[in-house]
C-alpha cells in the first residue's frame, strides 16, 4: 500500500498564488507547550500578540504534531513521517533505518527546496535533529549545511535558559558571554531567540521572499524565567490545578473551540487539596507562564519588525507547537540535591568555556546547579519541570501527555496569520479540519512556487507525505486522500477522517473512538466497530512497514539489540547506550549496587516509559520497578535500609518472583506479572535516569549517596 502524495509542479516559478506575490512563511513553534497553553486557545496566560494573530487570522482545532520534540522537528523540516527521516525515536541510532537518530539524506528540509525557488532561509532556536554537538564533530546535518543561509540557536534539545548548551552562530560552538555580535543587558535564551529572528527580518534583502523557522525551547524545561515575568503571575495559581484546568474548560466552550459533548476528561494527578509543597508547586507554574508570556513578548518584536519593513500584509506566520505538555518530573524530589560537590564554593566558569551540559552542575558565576522541592524554581541556578499536575491543566481538556499519541500528546494550537493570503470572511474563524506537521513543507512548497525534487545528486527523495494548508485559506476543503498517522516508542495510532485508532506502549490493546463526538477519547467503540478497528489496524501495519517505523528498534530479529554478554561490572558514572546495555528482553537477571556512602535516589535504571526496569531507594526503602509496554509494577522492600549496608541486591527470577537484599539480608520480595517484555530503546545509567523515566517516582532523581560499583548478572 502506497501512502504518498503526487505533487505535480511546474518548473516555472510562479509570480503569484492568489493573486498577490509569494509570501514570506514564518514557522514559530513552542517547545512542551500544551494545547490549552495560550490565551486564544483558552488559557490565563497573557499571549497578546498570539492572540491579535488568532484574532486577524485563522485557529486550527485539529492540527497534529508528532508527540516528541525530535521526531516533529524531523517531520516539520521535511514534509515526511520521521521515521522516513530517520529520527522515529530520539537521537540514538537502533541500527534500524526509522531509528537511526540522525537526519536522513534520503529527505530536503523546507529550507534546501526553497532556496532554488529564490528564497532567503533562516533559523533561529533549537535544531535537535543531530547527535553531532560537540566540538569537532561531524557538522553534516547542522543547519548551513541543510539549507539555512543563517543560523542562530542551539544544535541539542534542552537546557538552560541563561546558558544554554551547544549555542551556535552559524557553524562555530560559541558562549553566550564571549559573543561579539550579541550583548544584551542580561542573556536569557527566548529573548536571543526572538532578537536575532528579528535581526534576520530587519537584515533581508526585499528583492525576495523569505522562510523563516523560529524553534524556541520555552516553556520546555528547566524552569527559568525572568523576575519580572514571573511577578506578573504571582497569586493566579493559588487555587490550584483543579480551578484552573476547568476555568480553560469552561473558556474553551465560551470560545467555541471545542464541543460541549467533548467532556473533560478525569483528573490525572492527585487532587489539589492533597498537594505538598503548595507554594512550591504554585510557583512552578507562575514560572511556566511566564515562560509562555516572554515567548510571546518576542513575537511581538517579531511583527513589529514586519510592520516596520512593511511586510506583515504578506508574510504567512504559523504558530504551533511540537509536543504535548510535559508530564516528566524533572528536579521533583523532596528536600534539596546539588548537582555538583562543595555547593558552599564559588567555581565560576571563563566566559570563553563553552557550555556542553545539558544540566550545567554551575551557574556562569560559579552558583551550584540545585533541584528539589526546598528549591524554588525560576533563576539560573535552579533545575525543574513543572510536573504531571500542571500538564494535566496544560493538555485541557484532553487525555495524556508529551511521548504519546492520545490527543493530549499530540494536539497543537496553530495560529495562521496572512492578510493578503487568508480570505477576510476566515479571519477571527476556526478552521476544523484535521492537519498536520506533514502538511507544513507542502503548504511552503505550493506558496513558493518551488520544487519539490524526486532525487537529488542521483539519490531518491522520499515523496511528500502532506497536503498544502493552501485550499484552508480560502475557505475550502484540504485536498487529503490517505490517513494521518503517528508512532512514537510503541504508542501508535491512525486517524481517518473522525474516527482514531490509538494505542498506548507496543504492547497496548487498540482503541478506537469517534473524535467528531467524542474529542476527549472516553468512549472507547472498538467492541461497538471491531470491523472498522481491524480495518484501520491493517493500514497502520502496512504505513508501519512502507514509512521505517516497524520493525520496532527493540525487535529480535534485528542486530544491535543489546549486549550478548551474561555479566556486566559498571563504574558509578556508566551510561551505556542500547547496543551495549544488557539485553534483558523476557530474561531474568540479577543486579548487585555495591554502596560507599547510603542515599536517596536511583540506583540503575535500564529502559524508558515503555520498557525497562530500575532499583532505586526512597524514604530508606529499596523498590524495584518494571515497565512492562507503559504499566508501572513495583515491588517496595518491607525493611528499612541502614547507613552501614554497602550492598543492595535485586534479583528477578523467570517467575516473576523479585527479590530485595541488603548484603544477605533480605529485605523483602514480590511478585510482577511477567519478564520485561521487549529490549528497551533507552540504554543504562548508574546513579540517575536518563531520557524516558522508568518507575512510578514523581522524578527521575538522581542518587545522591556514593556508589562503588555496579555487577549486572543476565540468566
Amino acid at each position: 500500500m502506497k501512502f504518498q502524495i503526487l505533487f505535480y509542479l511546474s518548473l516555472f516559478v510562479p509570480l503569484s498564488f492568489f493573486g498577490q506575490s509569494r509570501p514570506n512563511v514564518i514557522i514559530v513553534m513552542a517547545d512542551d507547550m500544551g494545547w490549552s497553553d495560550i490565551g486564544c486557545y483558552g488559557s490565563e496566560i497573557e499571549t497578546p500578540n498570539l492572540d491579535r494573530l488568532a484574532k486577524n487570522g485563522l485557529r486550527f482545532t485539529q492540527f497534529y504534531n508528532t508527540g516528541r520534540c525530535c521526531p516533529t522537528r524531523a517531520s516539520l523540516l521535511t514534509g515526511t513521517y520521521p521515521h522516513q527521516a530517520g529520527i522515529g525515536h530520539m537521537m540514538n541510532d537502533t541500527g534500524l533505518p526509522g531509528y537511526t537518530g540522525d537526519l536522513g539524506s534520503n529527505v530536503q528540509t523546507i529550507a534546501e527546496v526553497l532556496s532554488p525557488a529564490k528564497y532567503s532561509t533562516y533559523l533561529s532556536g533549537k535544531w535537535h535533529v543531530t547527535p553531532k554537538i560537540h566540538p569537532g564533530s561531524s557538522q553534516h546535518n547542522w543547519p548551513r549545511q541543510r539549507g539555512f543561509d543563517r543560523f542562530y540557536g542551539t544544535i541539542h534539545g534542552a537546557g538552560s535558559f541563561f546558558d544554554p548548551n551547544s549555542l551556535t552562530r552559524d557553524n562555530t560552538l560559541i558562549s553566550p558571554h564571549a559573543d561579539k555580535e550579541y550583548k544584551p543587558k542580561e542573556f536569557y535564551y527566548t529573548d536571543a531567540i526572538n532578537d536575532h529572528a528579528t535581526r534576520f527580518i530587519n537584515e533581508h534583502d526585499s528583492n525576495n521572499p523569505f522562510f523563516l523557522y523560529v524553534a524556541h525551547t520555552a516553556p520546555h524545561w528547566p524552569m527559568h524565567a525572568l523576575p519580572e515575568d514571573i511577578e506578573k503571575y504571582q497569586g493566579r495559581y493559588d487555587e490550584g490545578w483543579e480551578k484552573i484546568r476547568e476555568a480553560r474548560y469552561q473558556k474553551q466552550l465560551k470560545l467555541g473551540l471545542i464541543e460541549p459533548k467533548w467532556k473533560l476528561s478525569p483528573r490525572d494527578a492527585e487532587a489539589w487539596h492533597d498537594a505538598k509543597n503548595k507554594e512550591w508547586e504554585i510557583r512552578l507554574m507562575e514560572v511556566y507562564a511566564a515562560m509562555v508570556d516572554r515567548m510571546d513578548q518576542g513575537l511581538g518584536r517579531i511583527i513589529n519588525a514586519l510592520e516596520k519593513r512593511k511586510m506583515l500584509e504578506n508574510t504567512l506566520i504559523i504558530f504551533i507547537a511540537d509536543n504535548g505538555g510535559c508530564a516528566e518530573g524533572m528536579g521533583r524530589k523532596e528536600g534539596i540535591q546539588y548537582k555538583d560537590s562543595d555547593p558552599e564554593i564559588l567555581k565560576p566558569m571563563k566566559d570563553s568555556d563553552l557550555q556542553m551540559d545539558m544540566i550545567p552542575k554551575r551557574t556562569r558565576d560559579g552558583v551550584v546547579m540545585k533541584q528539589g522541592t526546598e528549591v524554588m524554581p525560576g533563576g539560573a541556578d535552579t533545575y525543574h519541570g513543572y510536573g504531571k499536575a500542571w500538564a494535566n491543566v496544560s493538555n485541557t481538556p484532553f487525555r495524556e501527555y508529551k511521548h504519546w499519541v492520545h490527543e493530549g500528546g499530540i494536539s497543537a494550537p496553530l495560529v495562521a496569520h496572512w492578510p493578503k493570503g487568508i480570505a477576510s470572511k476566515l479571519r477571527g474563524k476556526f478552521e476544523h479540519q484535521p492537519a498536520h506537521l506533514i502538511d507544513l513543507m507542502a503548504t511552503c512548497v505550493e506558496l513558493a512556487g518551488a520544487n519539490y525534487p524526486d532525487e537529488v545528486k542521483g539519490k531518491k527523495m522520499v515523496p511528500l507525505q502532506g497536503v498544502s494548508l493552501g485550499p484552508a485559506f480560502s475557505g475550502k476543503k484540504l485536498k487529503r486522500e490517505n490517513p494521518i498517522f503517528w508512532e512514537h516508542e510503541g504508542n501508535r495510532a491512525i486517524r481517518i477522517e473522525n474516527w482514531k485508532l490509538v494505542a498506548k506502549g507496543s504492547n497496548g490493546e487498540w482503541e478506537l473512538y469517534d473524535l467528531d463526538a467524542d474529542r476527549s477519547e472516553l468512549n472507547n467503540l472498538r467492541e461497538t466497530h471491531p470491523e472498522r478497528a481491524s480495518q484501520m489496524a491493517e493500514k497502520w501495519e502496512a504505513w508501519a512497514i512502507e514509512a521505517n517505523a516497524k520493525p520496532w528498534p527493540w525487535n529480535r530479529n534485528k542486530k544491535n539489540l543489546g549486549s550478548k554478554k551474561k555479566t556486566f561490572n559498571l563504574d558509578a558514572n556508566a551510561n551505556l547506550t542500547k547496543e551495549l546495555s544488557p539485553m534483558i528482553r523476557k530474561k531474568s537477571f540479577e543486579v548487585e549496587v555495591h554502596i560507599e556512602k547510603q542515599g536517596e535516589g536511583i540506583l540503575v535504571a535500564q529502559g524508558g516509559d515503555t520498557h525497562g526496569w530500575v532499583l532505586f531507594v526512597r524514604d530508606n526503602f529499596a523498590h524495584f520497578s518494571l515497565s512492562l509496554g507503559g504499566k508501572i509494577e513495583t515491588i517496595k522492600a518491607n525493611k528499612k535500609l541502614t547507613e552501614k549496608e554497602g550492598k543492595i541486591v535485586a534479583s528477578l527470577n523467570p517467575n516473576g518472583i523479585v527479590e530485595l537484599f541488603a548484603g544477605k539480608r533480605k529485605l523483602g520480595s514480590g511478585k510482577v506479572s511477567s519478564l520485561v517484555k521487549e529490549m528497551p530503546i533507552d540504554g543504562l545509567q548508574v546513579g540517575r535516569d536518563e531520557g524516558g523515566t522508568v518507575g512510578d517516582y514523581k522524578d527521575a532523581f538522581d542518587f545522591d549517596g556514593k556508589i562503588k560499583k555496579v555487577r549486572i548478572k543476565i540468566n
